[in-house]
């Protein structure tokens, strides 16, 4: 299917709460025999080791530090719109930076889940004390990511940038939950709503910018995640089709 859709790399962002290991090692085994995208393995579990004994070019993807608008478990600084609490928080800075250390040690990428801005505020800063102890130009040399980055502040925007994080993002989140009446708005309200996924901003930061599905939260369809972003619902965060294009192509395979 994704090879039908002019997918040229699929990155499987697998992990012991959201998969299995054999369904893992299938996959990449599969990869390697038969013709298709490229599969880039990734296992989303603090065991780093663990990750790189099952082929796994990074112990990221969806490794959480929160969860997600839509159940109220994204973890946010100010509470909910529509629910009086902020979220849920799975993993601090200290987990996170412990994590990062441990990647860049074992010479692998580590990842995020983080949507809510506390949530991102937590890579950043965990992010920051890795760097302190292993070194800002070797966290740098690993390119690390972070999936979905929805809840963004021109801080974390520039923290993403000065340590090269790669902001793995999924458009079509927009053109299904945007807009001013959409679930964002519901959620956060309108004012917090128009903030997010603010791919211009990104990509003027110098962020490393990767376009995807997270299929099956959303469909494989490359064209329509270009629209989403040239056609943002909050248009300062639109970028160009070429640049999206970009962002979809050379983007995941930099990523």
């Amino acid at each position: 299917r994704a090879a039908s859709l002019g997918i040229g790399s699929v990155h499987e962002c697998a992990g012991p709460e959201i998969s299995d290991e054999e369904d893992f090692t299938g996959l990449l085994r599969l990869a390697a025999d038969e013709p298709g995208p490229r599969v880039v393995g990734y296992w989303a579990e603090q065991d780093v080791r663990r990750a790189k004994e099952l082929g796994a070019i990074g112990a990221a993807g969806d490794l959480f530090v929160d969860g997600a608008l839509g159940s109220h478990t994204a973890c946010l600084h100010e509470p909910y719109a529509d629910a009086a609490h902020t979220g849920t928080a799975y993993l601090d800075a200290a987990a996170v930076a412990a994590h990062v250390v441990a990647c860049t040690e074992e010479g692998l990428q580590a990842g995020f889940h983080a949507i809510g801005d506390a949530a991102v505020a937590a890579v950043v800063d965990g992010m920051r004390r890795a760097a302190e102890k292993v070194g800002a130009a070797r966290v740098r040399a690993a390119r690390h990511r972070v999936e979905h980055a929805e809840m963004l502040t021109p801080e974390t925007i520039a923290a993403f940038a000065e340590f090269g994080l790669t902001a793995s993002v999924q458009p079509v989140f927009d053109a299904l939950w945007g807009g001013e009446d959409g679930m964002y708005a519901e959620r956060l309200g309108a004012e917090r709503a128009r903030t997010l996924n603010p791919y211009a901003a990104l990509l003027r930061a110098g962020v490393p910018l990767a376009f995807g599905s997270d299929s099956p939260v959303t469909p494989l369809d490359p064209w329509g995640t270009v629209r989403a972003a040239a056609f943002h619902r909050t248009p300062e965060h639109r970028v160009s089709v070429r640049a999206a294009f970009t962002a979809h192509t050379r983007g995941g395979w930099r990523a």
